[in-house]
């Protein structure tokens, strides 16, 4: 099943590499059921695909290989730069979206993300050696800026690089109860909301090989959300 869509890559660092790779279908009412939607977002591969279902009210449909998401930070910020939006349409309720030079940014609430444990390590570099967490040990949620992610929830490995500045190094490891791999995708902006959350300031956030996301806490438990986006190709 091949269709025209557009390859963007989310979160990318200050030099344009990096990000999170999204594939967005701009002619979401081409593929009008969820399973074909869903056998299309298997064969594309992208960690997030995104079916515009109106282009003008900003109504999208995201879809991971093997899920049907109601939010995702990553495929909403990617279609609000492509689309050039200020308001998006989703399951969870509106989503405010600007342009603030070579950032977008979009508004959106920790409960909307799935839950994650957050485990903070004493170092970046202690963060950057990590094939994956172990269980319970070292930087889990008895620690300072930890919280309980409950059974095979993502772990959010997290130390501070400069915390006077708000720089963090961060790695996400998807289904991490037992161990897991590391997800540069939903998984690292969902536990770059859960910790601007508990932290309650503003976060330059490091993300895997180079990926930046930049973040800021608002009124009534909204979290400001950034990021570069660029466009791979089509």
């Amino acid at each position: 099943m091949n269709t025209a869509h557009d390859v963007l890559a989310v979160f990318c660092g200050p030099d344009g590499r990096h990000g999170n790779r999204l594939g967005v279908v701009r002619e979401g009412r081409a593929h009008p059921d969820a399973v074909t939607r869903q056998v299309l977002a298997r064969e594309l591969g992208h960690p997030g695909t995104v079916f515009v279902d109106d282009p003008e009210r900003g109504v999208l449909d995201i879809h991971a290989p093997g899920a049907r998401l109601p939010f995702d930070a990553h495929p909403v910020l990617g279609a609000a730069w492509l689309l050039d939006l200020e308001v998006l349409d989703l399951p969870v309720g509106e989503v405010w979206a600007r342009h603030d030079g070579e950032f977008t940014w979009i508004e959106a609430r920790p409960e909307w993300a799935p839950p994650c444990e957050l485990r903070r390590y004493a170092s970046a570099a202690e963060v950057e050696a990590l094939d994956a967490p172990p269980p319970g040990g070292p930087g889990g949620p008895e620690a300072p800026g930890g919280s309980p992610g409950g059974p095979g929830a993502t772990v959010y490995a997290w130390a501070w690089e400069e915390e006077a500045a708000g720089r963090v190094r961060a790695r996400a490891f998807a289904g991490c109860g037992e161990g897991g791999q590391a997800d540069g995708a939903g998984a690292g902006a969902a536990g770059a909301l859960h910790l601007t959350a508990r932290l309650g300031r503003a976060l330059n956030i490091l993300q895997d090989a180079g990926a930046q996301i930049v973040t800021a806490p608002g009124p009534d438990g909204v979290v400001e959300l950034g990021g570069r986006v660029r466009r791979i190709g089509a």
